[in-house]
């Protein structure tokens, strides 16, 4: 197969190798900049897939950034809170404020009570 044209789209260049298989195939991993994007084709003006009907691969928390890992932790446990009726990790926050404001230790002015 020759490739020929621009790639559809930008590749991280010191993560994308190549290597020679069994002295007669030439092997190629291009990592795209945006992995979370599928591509149409492999160059632009090439033969285009639906990207609709792909299925992609299931990952792990571990593949994750650390900020990434975090944010879908948490959607895992809201989710999972939700499904048994228990709070989520929004209204937890929520609750945990509440408890901390006393209203008994306000003191409550009456800006009214010395009018005429």
């Amino acid at each position: 197969m020759i490739v020929d044209g621009e790639l559809f789209g930008p590749v991280k260049v010191g993560e994308s190798f190549w290597q020679l298989e069994d002295q007669k195939i030439v092997s190629v991993l291009l990592t795209k900049s945006d992995e979370r994007n599928w591509w149409k084709s492999l160059v632009k003006g090439g033969p285009e897939i639906d990207t609709q009907k792909v299925e992609p691969e299931p990952s792990r928390l571990s593949d994750l950034d650390p900020e990434m890992r975090s944010t879908v932790e948490k959607m895992m446990f809201d989710q999972r809170q939700k499904q048994m009726g228990l709070p989520t990790s929004d209204q937890i926050q929520q609750q945990d404020l509440l408890k901390k404001f006393d209203l008994s230790k306000m003191k409550m002015v009456d800006k009214f009570s010395n009018l005429p």
